[in-house]
């Protein structure tokens, strides 16, 4: 069984920061990658960032140049350093993992991000 679990979620104002992390455990035999959605209140879950085991990223434009997601292979975590944040930014955020072998994808449970005007 895999797991992925988020943590460092939290309220916190216009232009202040947050770093979340997500670690997966379990029987994992290899990562293709991980990385973070989000999904803000009545909308769909949206892509933020997501990293290679090779260590390339893909960004959201709406966070480029403010979000930054960062690994530790030997830990099997993943990190989003999210600065300058705006009330947009509000949503709850998951942990998403890749997986080589099944079960493939696994999604943590979430953890709430609120950012006020």
């Amino acid at each position: 069984q895999v797991q992925v679990v988020e943590s460092g979620g939290g309220f916190v104002q216009a232009g202040g920061s947050l770093r979340l992390s997500c670690a997966a455990s379990g029987s994992i035999f290899g990562i293709n990658a991980m990385g973070w959605y989000r999904q803000p209140p009545g909308k769909q879950r949206e892509l933020v960032a997501l990293i290679t085991s090779t260590g390339s990223t893909n960004t959201a434009n709406s966070v480029k140049g403010r979000f930054t997601i960062s690994r530790d292979i030997a830990k099997n975590m993943v990190y989003l350093q999210m600065n300058s944040l705006k009330p947009e930014d509000t949503a709850v955020y998951y942990c998403y993992a890749d997986l080589i072998r099944a079960p493939y994808n696994v999604w943590g449970q979430g953890t709430q991000v609120t950012v006020s005007s």
